[in-house]
This record gives C-alpha cells, structure tokens and sequence, in this order.
C-alpha cells in the first residue's frame, strides 16, 4: 500500500517544522497533564488577514446542468458539519458559487439538539447534545471563523463564548482542583515548565511520589523532542507504552494515563498514539501559561451551540449565497477523464445528479469509505489507506436536575470510573435564565456528560454501555457519578433528578443490534501514515474532514475547521481565482527551545534517546 500520509522524506519533515517555527514562534505542539481529562477553552486568534466578503448569487442552487455560474466557481459540498460549513464560509466570502448537501443535521456531530415534547408554556424543548462542547485555549482557526459570523442582536459568534474558572477531576469521593491559570518564573526552560508541570500534579497526592515524578519527565521528554522522533517514534507507539503504564501503580494507570486519554480522545491509552496525547498535552499547559497568544483554558458556549454558533453561521451563510440542500444523501461520485464528473445524491424527492465545478467530500470517515469506488481508488491509490483509520464511540447523555448541584464552575473528569465520564454543568454559563428558557420550568440545570468507554463493564450491571438499556445506562452512569463525587448519594440524589436523555446517534440500545451512527475518529499508533491532505490526485475532489491532516492532529472541531481552510485554498488555487487563502494558525512552540529540537533531531538520527528520557522502568 502506498504510504501517502507518511511524513514525506525526513528532509522535508524537518524543512517544514523549521518553516512553521520560524513563522512568529507559533507551531504545533502543546502540553496536558494526565490528571486533567477535560482541560480547554478557546484561543481567540484574529481576523482573516485581507479576505473579503462577497456575495454569492443567491440562485446557486447545484443541480443537473442548471446555472451559469463563473467558470470554475461552482462547488458542491458533501456533508453541513464543522468541515462542510468550514470550506462553504472561505469560500462564499470569496465569491463562489457554494450548495452544501447534509443528510442529517447542519452542524453534525457539533450541534445541539430538543428533547422532542419537553417544553411547555412558551418555553423551547429541553436542549441536548451529542457531546459537550468545549474550546481549548490552543484552539485558532475556529475561535477565528466565529469572530467573522455577525449575530442577529449585534455582536459575532465569538462573543459567546465564556471562560470556566476551574477544571476538576472527582476520584473515589475526592476532588481535586486543577490549575487553571499560571504563570513561568524566569526564563522558559525544561526546568521551570518542570516546576510548574509539578505543582500542578502535586495536588493529585494518591499517586506515588516517584511515579509522578516519572510522568513529568516523559513529557518534558515530549516538550523537547524534535519532529523527527515525534512522527517515527511517538507517533508509532501508544500512550501507554509512552509512559509504561503497565508497570505503574492503580491510581498512576487511573490519574494520570487512563483519565486523560479516555475522556479526552474518546481513547484507550493502549490505542491512542503517543504523539497526539503528547501534543495536547504540551498545548494545555501553554494554554494554561497564557504563552503562544493563547487565552483561558477552558471555555464553553453561553447557550445550546445551535443558539449560539450553528443557527447564526448557517443564516450568516445564506446572506452569502450559500444553498442548503437537507435530507441529501450522498451515494455516489463518478469519474470520467480522471476526475469527478458527476454526484448521486438521494433524498425524499428520489435520485438526483448533481454537477458542479469542485466536488468536497466532508462527510466522517465511516460515511467516506463507501464513497471511495474503483474509479476513485484506481485513480488516487493513495486513498486506500483511509481504510486503516479507526473510529470509536464518544456521545452524550444528559441529566437534567430540578436544583443545580455545586460539582465545578468548568469542566469536570471523573477519575477512576470505568465509562471514562466528564461534565459540565451548563445552566451557570448559560446567558438565559435555564427555567424560564427550556422545559416546563421545573429544571434549573442540565449535567452534560461525555461517555468515552463504550466497552468497559460498569459498577451496577458488569456489562459494557454497548449491551445495556436506555435506563441501565442512565442508571449507571449515576452510579459512577455518585461514587466519584463527595457525598455523591446525597448530592446527587433522587429527587433532584428530573429525567435524562441519550444522544439519539446510539440506537438499538440493549439489542444485539446497537449502533452509533455518529463515532468519532480515534488516532491509534501510525494514524498520521495514513491520514490524507485535502486535495487528491482527482483535480476536482477535495476533502474536508476531520481524518484530514491538521496542525491540531486530533478529531475535533477545530481539526475540522482547519481541513475546510485547506480544501478552500485548493480550490482557490485549482479555479486560478487568486485572492487571499485562507488562513491556517499553527500551535505554539516556543523559540527557546529551538536549539533543543534541532539537538533531539540529530540525536534520534544517531539512534540515542532524547536527552530528557532519563530512565526507563521496562529495563533493569
């Protein structure tokens, strides 16, 4: 199979680390401490440098041979998610002609959604989602698409995010308070982020000094590794061969390995590659620093995303000319001459064939493969390795509660409990009075949780959340909630539940026949190999997904966001249009350590070890 996601030749992996470095100190990598699964917020980047708005034609509508747009202009999008609204936003302020085709929802898996029949006396329904949104402080490219979507009220999109002023892991009836702000003393060395890397661990005080302390070290050995060895060595070895979880204690494996991983990633430490828990866990801690341009770590929206990102971006859209074609299912690409020539969609009305000038494939990597047909494959080979990825269930369940209970005011992880769960409590960042807005004005709060482990047996029933019930899952995630929590029975007891509700994506639930049909992208060991660029060897196809290669190397909206940038600029360039691309922020990395990663470079070509990677337990 030929290896086109590869990192290239080492000349050019590393010719292309120092172009990034060298571009105002922003590059890739970043830093997060096991401990610390649900650690985010939004990095505000700026404005889109020199790009224009220009309207669309609002008759753009895609159909067989209809329309005489620009040569070149016309574009058809697959799929109305993160990476789908992403391409249709750089382009339609560019002038082209865009329809999107979404078989679902606009949004995808980033939308929020009703609980059907829930609301009552003027109020809307209930709001869910398919998992809590969070925006790490190291997130760029999205925090600046939203600064450019107008809300109806004046303002933008970006105008509704909020920051959380703590982040915190429950563990056996224990909480723990993770640093949310810091700040470096001196100069930036492996030293001092050592420093402050330690006082951020010390308050996890269950785990063994020493093996803190040989967490730590491997990832300032991380920190300091240069391109080379984090594409051939991190990439190629998992979390948990990263930091031996294997030979570490119970609560090493449960604080500091499998929390992060799990709740993170929707990943077993044992799948998830080394390099990518390595990048966000070097992005936390920057974040965290305020280092790299780079805002609080964790933020959320103030309202149900649709209310405050989807609804305003897919109108804002619309202002442009940009069509949305729902209930259009993609079901076929032919290829004539080496290049798309056509696209089947189905939808209520029947088959239809839709023509346009560039073709964008944004649909998820599950709903891509089948898309992929001979012609495809015979014409860019390379795409056969998308087959190699692998996907993982990651989704939402919502307990709605009469009065809210005092867990955090910011994202929480809930160590040690085998579905690998995380929350936030929306009511208290919510703009809206929540009983007054949602519902029938008897609930106050809405307890957003993220279940990572779909596979691992609970506490109550000894079966995996795949085999149980509706109700065996609402009951033992409570379970889990209650025994992680202080006071867990009492604080979250009974009568303060109101009712629940899962993320409809899981269907057939206690069945043989359960299915999610929204998973999420997992980056398992040598995932980045496989991984495409948002243009293929088809002149006219692009991807925009979140399986595209992206800076952010993790399946989030921001690596989404980030693919639609790119397969936006390939059009830009394959229409001969000109004109301002679209801009793609880089994750920080410091220049003070510019001469360590040139010296991890030649020692990883001389076959050492990185210097900071001081001793290995696996050996005697």
């Amino acid at each position: 199979m030929e290896d086109r996601t590869s990192p290239q030749t080492e000349a050019a992996q590393t010719a292309a680390a120092d172009a990034e470095r060298s571009q105002g100190g922003v590059g890739r990598r970043q830093f997060v401490t096991g401990a610390l699964a649900a650690a985010g917020a939004v990095a505000a980047a700026g404005v889109l440098g020199g790009g224009t708005a220009a309207a669309a034609t609002p008759s753009a509508r895609l159909a067989p041979r209809t329309g005489r747009a620009a040569a070149g202009r016309r574009v058809a999008i697959f799929g109305g998610g993160m990476g789908g609204l992403s391409t249709a936003h750089e382009l339609a302020e560019r002038g082209f002609q865009v329809t999107i085709y979404e078989r679902k929802a606009w949004g995808g898996k980033c939308r929020s959604m009703p609980v059907p029949g829930t609301g009552s006396g003027g109020r809307q329904d209930l709001p869910a989602e398919h998992g809590f949104r969070f925006f790490p402080g190291f997130y760029q490219n999205l925090p600046d698409t939203m600064s450019r979507i107008p809300l109806p009220g004046g303002g933008k999109a970006f105008d509704n995010l909020t920051a959380g002023d703590e982040v915190a892991a429950f563990y056996n009836g224990t909480k723990f308070v993770l640093p949310a702000r810091g700040s470096l003393i001196g100069t930036l060395s492996p030293d001092s982020l050592l420093a402050f890397l330690n006082t951020a661990v010390s308050v996890i005080s269950n785990v063994p000094a020493w093996e803190a302390g040989y967490f730590l070290q491997k990832m300032i050995a991380f920190v300091t590794s240069g391109p080379e060895r984090r594409y051939k060595q991190w990439e190629n070895m998992s979390f948990a061969q990263f930091v031996h979880s294997d030979k570490m204690s119970k609560q090493y494996q449960e604080l500091l390995v499998q929390m992060f991983t799990g709740t993170l990633v929707a990943a077993k430490p044992d799948k998830a590659n080394a390099h990518t828990m390595g990048l966000m866990a070097e992005a936390w801690v920057y974040s965290t620093l305020g280092m790299g341009g780079y805002k609080a770590p964790d933020r959320l929206l103030n309202a149900p995303t649709n209310e405050a990102l989807i609804d305003p971006w897919v109108a804002y859209l619309k202002s442009l000319g940009v069509v949305f074609q729902s209930d259009s299912t993609l079901t076929n690409l032919a290829v004539a001459n080496g290049k798309i020539s056509g696209a089947q969609i189905s939808g209520p009305g029947g088959t239809s064939v839709v023509e346009a000038d560039h073709y964008v494939l944004a649909v998820p990597i599950e709903r891509a493969l089948p898309l992929l047909n001979d012609q495809i494959l015979a014409a860019d080979p390379s795409l056969r390795s998308l087959s190699e990825l692998t996907t993982d269930w990651m989704n939402g369940i919502m307990i709605y509660l009469r009065q809210p209970i005092n867990l955090a005011k910011g994202h929480v992880a809930y160590a040690g409990q085998p579905w690998a769960l995380t929350s936030i409590s929306q009511a208290q960042f919510w703009k809206k009075k929540f009983s007054s807005t949602y519902g029938q004005g008897d609930v106050n709060e809405c307890l957003s949780i993220d279940l990572s482990a779909w596979d691992v047996p609970g506490i109550l029933y000894n079966k995996p959340a795949r085999e149980c019930t509706s109700e065996q899952i609402f009951k033992e995630v409570v379970a889990q909630l209650r025994k992680a929590i202080p006071w867990g029975p009492i604080v979250l007891n009974d009568a303060n539940i109101h009712s629940y509700f899962i993320d409809p994506a899981i269907t057939g639930n206690g069945t043989p026949q359960v299915a999610n049909d929204e998973p999420l992208l997992i980056n398992r060991p040598s995932s980045w190999n496989y991984r495409p660029e948002a243009t293929t060897a088809l002149p006219n196809l692009f991807l925009a997904s979140d399986y595209v290669r992206a800076d952010i190397n993790l399946a989030t909206m921001e690596g989404a966001n980030e693919a639609g940038r790119k397969a936006a600029n390939a059009i830009l360039d394959a229409s001969g249009a000109g004109g301002t691309p679209a801009k793609l922020f880089k994750l920080y990395q410091p220049n003070e350590f510019q001469g360590i990663f040139d010296d991890d470079d030649r020692r990883f070509k001389a076959g050492q070890p990185n210097a900071f990677d001081l001793w290995d337990p696996a050996k005697p």
